[in-house]
């Protein structure tokens, strides 16, 4: 088997130049970020981001309960209706292929975001899909963490 390359040392300035993108999008809430960049990692099976997107959102203040029931978010009370919204958007626009952006979710997303907000979000889950796709590609997984 042939081992993956090494996409960050390979192009270094482009993965930098991407990295760097998360700060021109400011308008959105870093535990709003972390929900929505984590359930676009879960729909798309990617470890390192689903880690990683974890852990930041613990940073940020998300408690434990929401984080184990985010695959099942629309089956509990505690996301609010503008958080719904938002990952209701985060998994249309990471299946768009399937099943395009209908015109209900941006409707609905239009309701509790500003214009500003909702291209930042928009950039967000488009960003996260291209990390995942670059992570998943080149098997690069999550370390195993001493808690």
């Amino acid at each position: 088997m042939i081992e993956r390359l090494d996409y960050t040392s390979i192009n270094g300035p482009a993965i930098a130049s991407m990295a760097k993108a998360k700060n021109d999008m400011p308008s959105i809430d870093k535990k709003l970020r972390a929900v929505v960049e984590l359930r676009v990692s879960q729909i798309n099976g990617c470890a390192y981001c689903v880690d990683l997107h974890t852990t930041e959102a613990r940073r940020a203040g998300e408690t434990t309960q929401r984080l184990d029931c985010l695959t099942v978010w629309r089956e509990v009370t505690f996301f609010n209706s503008a958080e719904k919204a938002a990952l209701e958007w985060a998994e249309a626009i990471t299946t768009a292929l399937t099943n395009g952006a209908p015109a209900h979710l941006y409707n609905a997303l239009a309701e509790h975001f500003s214009d500003e907000e909702v291209v930042d979000l928009t950039l967000i889950i488009a960003q996260m899909n291209a990390w995942n796709r670059l992570a998943i590609s080149f098997g690069h997984g999550p370390d195993v963490r001493t808690e």
